[in-house]
Parts: structure tokens; C-alpha cells; sequence
């Protein structure tokens, strides 16, 4: 994608240049990904300045208050979009109780515009896209990220062209083509429909892929969840911290929002340890993490958690350089344990997640069980979709606990009285 002649002035906030993750190279800000010298994955770097705790809380209930550590413009509120985050953090203390935690979080991100955490990420993406000046807003996705590209489109009134492997879960296909008449299904995998998009994103002008061409800027979205917790927490860090890894890129850039604020003084700082969660059936990162490798393998995934179904997460090794650095792990966790997972939340603590955070929260169980997870530290687990999503996991192991004819004494004859 070509940029336009010249970027307004602050078009990306605080934010000073690109730098690659690998060999430090730095390059202007815009529509680049990859380093010219190395082909290294490139980041957002800043210069923020004074930023304090009043200016953060005299901003919006959404992720704009975040806005000065962001690579947004000033007047982004100003910007038709979704408004997305300041989701709950609620403190979980019936499931506390049955994992026997001291105290647990969720961070709740299934409230979100299309009830996933990929609204943040989207909505960065979008801004950086506007202020390119691209035409198209696009994505290849496992579903949420679909979802939420045509709906911010939509909202924005860009036109949005969204692509998914063709056996996407029927809801997170409607709850796309809702928003757009341009749903792409691709025979394939997720990363047959990521070397779609990139070869797309190669040749077509003014076509801005929120996760390939301005993957920078989208990533940097992630790092509200980071924010919001430690805001939510009164200021403060938790001790332990659970996230799904699908391209790594959310867990990895929690920790770096945890890094800024204690750079900048926001919090205290102290140890905390991150721990990534995988699915038996697409667990690259997981497995990498068990075996002391420093690589990736890819994977075919074969899983019912299909938003994390990556099988070449493209922050994979960045996921195990920060849960070792931390002093966490990386887990997998079969699709029972999954399936499982999700009725326990449910029935704990009234939250319906999908698969991801069913991933999560069985990652999290099993972490305690194994002991690699301190049941005696403040924990946080994030729940990054809502389980309407993924009904076909769950239809199968819950339903009616009887089906009686309408009279008392048939009620009386069930047992349920």
C-alpha cells in the first residue's frame, strides 16, 4: 500500500518511528512490517513524555483514554469508530474457590462492540489505515477479527473486504457477513488465508490488511488489556496472568503494557509471571515451550478452539522469550478439557466464553494442578470472546436436565423439586 504524499502532523500520536524486533533497524512510520535489513518483524517505538495518572482517568470509558500511549492522533475520539474497550474485570471468587485460588480476576472481554477483544486491535489498525489513506480495509482472520474489521469498516463507511477459511463456525461467519456483502471463505486453513492476504496486500494499492501491512499499529491495541487491568486493579500489577496464544502478539504486548507503566512511573514496579494457553490440537508455541526450543515448529491445526487455531503464530518466539523471562509457561489443554472449562465458567461465575477462553481458563486449572501456577498470588485470566460465538462446542454437553410433561406432579416425579 502506497502512502499518500504527506501525513498530517501527530497522524500517529506519540509514536516515532518503526524498529525491528530482531536486529534494532529503525525505518519511518507506515505501511511496513518487515525489516529491510533482516525481514525482522517491526514495532511501534515512542517517545511518550510525561503522561500521569489523572490524564488517563479524565479520559473516555473506552481505549482512547489510552490514547497519549497509542499510535493514534489526538483528536481520534473524533474518528468514527466502535468505542471499543474499558471492558470488566470482575474478581471470580465462586471459581476461585473451586480451583482453590487465593483471589482471581477475569477480565472480561466478551462485552466488547462484537464481543471480542479484536475491537482494539481493529480500531488502532483502522486509524493508522485512515490516516494512509487506503481505500480498502481488510483481513485474513479465524473468525473474531472478521467480525470485527466489517463491523469498524462499516461504522468508519470504508469499505471492508474480510477473508476466512471456508469451515469458520456458522455464527462467526454470519456475525461477519452481517456487517459486509465482501465475506471471502477460503478452502483451507487459517494459513492458507494469511499467504492469501499477503500476496493480496503485495499487489493491490490502497488495500490496508489490519494484520499484514499495518500489523504494527494493529498490534499495539493489545496493549489496552494490559493498561486496563493495572488501571482496574488500583494502579497495581497482578501477580500471575493467563492469556490464549493464537499469533502470540496479545500476550506479548500485555507485557510490553506492563513494561510502559512501570517505565513511566504509572505503577510500582514488581515481578509478575505470564503464562500462555493452547489447544492440544494447535500447540506450536506450547510445545516449543515444553521441549526448551528457541523455534517454532508449525503445526496443522485440528482443534474445536479455531480462534486460536495458528499453526505458524508469527510472535510465536516472542511468547516463549517473555513466559521464561517472567519465570511462566506456556500449557496446551485437550478439547474436553476445553468444552469443560467453558461450562465451569459458566456456572461458577456467569460468563459465557468460547473456545479461546475456554482454553484459558483449562490452562489456568491444569497450571494450578501441576503446581506451575501459584495458588496463593493474585492471578488474571483473560476471556477474550463470548461463547455465542461458539455454540457447536458446548450443544452436545449441556441441554435440558429433563424434558416433563406440564403438570406438578411430573415436575414432583423429576427429582428437581
Amino acid at each position: 500500500m502506497d502512502v499518500r504524499g504527506s501525513l498530517r502532523d501527530g497522524a500517529f500520536g506519540s509514536a516515532t518511528g518503526l524498529v525491528c524486533r530482531e536486529c534494532g533497524a529503525t525505518r519511518e512510520l507506515g505501511p511496513h512490517y518487515a525489516c529491510h535489513d533482516c525481514f525482522g518483524p517491526l514495532e511501534v517505538a515512542y517517545d511518550f513524555g510525561t503522561v500521569t495518572r489523572e490524564q488517563i482517568e479524565a479520559g473516555p470509558r473506552n481505549i482512547w483514554r489510552y490514547k497519549a500511549l497509542l499510535p493514534v492522533p489526538e483528536d481520534i475520539e473524533s474518528s468514527p469508530n466502535t468505542e471499543p474497550g474499558f471492558t470488566r474485570l470482575l474478581e471470580a471468587r465462586n471459581l476461585a474457590d473451586e480451583l482453590g485460588i487465593a483471589r482471581l480476576w477475569v477480565k472480561d472481554d466478551s462485552t466488547n462492540p462484537t464481543n471480542s477483544f479484536k475491537d482494539r486491535v481493529v480500531a488502532c489498525a483502522l486509524s493508522a489505515a485512515t490516516e494512509l489513506g487506503a481505500k480498502v480495509f481488510a483481513c485474513p482472520s479465524t473468525g473474531n477479527l472478521a467480525n470485527a474489521v466489517a463491523a469498524a469498516g462499516a461504522r468508519a463507511g470504508i469499505r471492508t473486504v474480510v477473508f476466512i477459511p471456508s469451515n469458520l463456525e456458522t455464527p462467526k461467519q454470519v456475525n461477519s457477513a452481517v456487517f459486509t456483502d465482501n465475506l471471502v471463505a477460503v478452502e483451507g486453513n487459517y494459513d492458507d488465508v494469511n499467504k492469501l492476504a499477503s500476496e493480496i496486500a503485495g499487489e493491490e494499492d490502497g488495500w490496508a490488511f489490519v494484520n499484514v501491512n499495518v500489523r504494527p499499529f494493529y498490534a499495539e491495541g493489545s496493549k489496552t488489556l494490559g493498561y486496563e487491568i493495572a488501571e482496574q486493579l488500583g494502579w497495581r500489577l497482578p501477580d500471575q496472568i493467563v492469556i490464549p496464544v493464537a499469533s502470540g502478539s496479545q500476550l506479548t504486548k500485555v507485557h510490553k503494557a506492563f513494561q510502559e507503566l512501570i517505565t513511566l512511573g504509572l505503577v510500582e514496579d514488581k515481578p509478575y509471571k505470564v503464562f500462555g494457553a493452547q489447544a492440544e490440537g494447535c500447540n506450536p508455541v506450547a510445545t516449543a515451550f515444553a521441549e526448551g526450543h528457541d523455534a517454532i515448529r508449525p503445526v496443522k491445526p485440528d482443534t474445536i478452539a479455531k480462534s486460536l487455531a495458528i499453526g505458524n503464530p508469527a510472535d510465536g518466539i516472542y511468547v516463549l522469550d517473555v513466559t521464561r523471562s517472567t519465570g511462566g509457561a506456556v500449557e496446551q489443554v485437550s478439547d474436553d478439557e476445553i468444552r469443560e472449562a467453558i461450562v465451569l465458567l459458566a456456572r461458577t461465575e456467569g460468563i459465557f466464553t468460547e473456545t479461546a477462553g475456554g482454553t484459558t481458563l483449562a490452562t489456568l486449572k491444569k497450571l494450578v494442578a501441576t503446581g506451575a501456577l501459584d495458588p496463593d498470588l493474585e492471578t488474571v485470566f483473560i476471556n477474550t470472546g463470548h461463547g455465542l460465538k461458539t455454540l457447536d462446542a458446548v450443544s452436545g454437553s449441556v441441554g435440558p436436565a429433563a424434558t416433563i410433561a406440564p403438570t406438578y406432579d411430573a415436575f414432583v416425579a423429576s427429582g428437581l423439586a
